[in-house]
């Protein structure tokens, strides 16, 4: 279990030193989580204690959500304030979303359907 703590952290790690001297716009555990999938798929795999490490970790997300319901608490009267533009911005992205997902699934499925025949 610790190898796999140590796994994840070194990635982490890596991530905020490529984020500091590198890519500064990226947030280094970012960065660190793409390098973690990158040595996942060229070691074809997950080794047990690393997926032992995922597993504990997955089981706590839920406390990660804590802090926002916080922050939605402490901000309530700005965002009742504000709850139409609120509203119209997150029903504007839902609708462009859905939209753009079924033109890139058309547009994917005329392709496919063209490499068949």
């Amino acid at each position: 279990m610790i190898s796999g703590l140590v796994q994840i952290l070194l990635f982490q790690s890596l991530g905020e030193l490529i984020s500091k001297f590198a890519l500064p716009t990226l947030p280094g555990p970012v960065i660190g989580l793409v390098l973690l999938i990158l040595w996942l798929v060229l070691r074809k795999g997950i080794n047990s204690e690393l997926a032992m490490v995922a597993d504990v970790f997955s089981q706590y997300l839920g406390l990660l959500f804590v802090p926002a319901a916080v922050g939605v608490v402490l901000f309530l009267p700005q965002l009742q304030e504000n709850a139409l533009a609120i509203i119209s911005a997150l029903v504007g992205s839902v609708i462009l979303t859905i939209a753009t997902a079924a033109l890139v699934a058309r547009l994917l499925s005329s392709k496919s359907d063209g490499e068949g025949q």
